[in-house]
């Protein structure tokens, strides 16, 4: 890290710390070669969020993906640990590997089963958020007619924290993601995100979902995509602008970093 010429207290910080990017993407096909997820670890950063699957992609394919991603994972044992809890971090930590989990952006995979939630908790997802933009049977996407938690989606909110999945409201519409935190049980997160009284986009968080999951005792993550933060601007005055706001509105606890980094393909909207 000194080629950053960063000073020693803040080195020493993030020396102590777990340091968690919430949501990043490969490309959504079998055979990827995981070392990809190298930048990662030569970042500093101890554990990441790796997307399987959005609601536009079918069931099958988001098998594909997660069998594709467990199996590269398992060829770099030196590298990675696909982890099942927080233990596994520390100790990916410990051992200088990089901790990697799978999030799913939408419920649609579900296929209207509850129970597929187990199935993909089995297969090493520890994140979900319930819409993918557009309105879907759980609920309401943030790029759609506003609409709210419908009667399934309710059941899936229960089996989310019955399993201990982290419980995403990204890309999920403004009264849905309301409704998600109120009902949860757990904490409740926005992965990758920006601050909409900064950047008046769809994408981005108000401030009554910033309080709201606060109060859920989650965290605000701020993405690096540029069209959220600004005008195209993902510099890093911009984007600590962004983290600054939600730390002054709800503490420095509730304000991380997701930065959606995509590798080979197009931007995450």
């Amino acid at each position: 890290m000194s080629q950053w010429n960063i000073s020693p207290e803040a080195e020493e910080l993030h020396r102590a710390a777990l340091v968690w990017d919430g949501h990043s993407c490969l490309p959504l096909r079998s055979g990827v070669d995981m070392k990809m997820l190298q930048r990662h670890r030569d970042a500093g950063i101890d554990y990441v969020s790796v997307n399987v699957g959005m609601d536009f992609n079918p069931v099958e394919q988001v098998m594909r993906v997660i069998a594709g991603f467990r199996a590269g994972i398992a060829a770099y044992p030196n590298d990675f640990i696909l982890a099942a809890g927080a233990e596994d971090v520390r100790r990916a930590k410990a051992e200088s590997k990089l901790a990697v989990t799978f999030d799913l952006e939408g419920s649609d995979m579900l296929a209207g089963d509850v129970n597929m939630l187990g199935l993909y908790w089995d297969l090493g997802v520890r994140q979900i958020h319930l819409a993918y933009n557009r309105n879907n049977a759980v609920g309401g996407g943030c790029h759609d007619a506003e609409t709210g938690l419908t009667p399934f989606g309710r059941k899936v909110v229960a089996e989310i924290n019955r399993l201990g999945m982290l419980m995403d409201c990204s890309h999920t519409g403004h009264r849905t993601s309301l409704e998600i935190m109120e009902l949860s049980k757990r904490p409740v997160i926005f992965s990758h995100t920006c601050v909409h009284a900064l950047k008046q986009h769809g994408r981005n968080v108000r401030d009554d979902q910033i309080d709201a999951c606060a109060r859920s005792g989650g965290v605000i993550g701020v993405t690096g995509i540029g069209i959220f933060l600004g005008q195209n601007d993902n510099s890093t005055d911009t984007v600590v602008r962004h983290i600054d706001y939600i730390a002054e509105r709800v503490g420095p606890r509730h304000a991380g970093v997701a930065l959606d980094f995509v590798f080979e393909r197009g931007g995450d909207e």
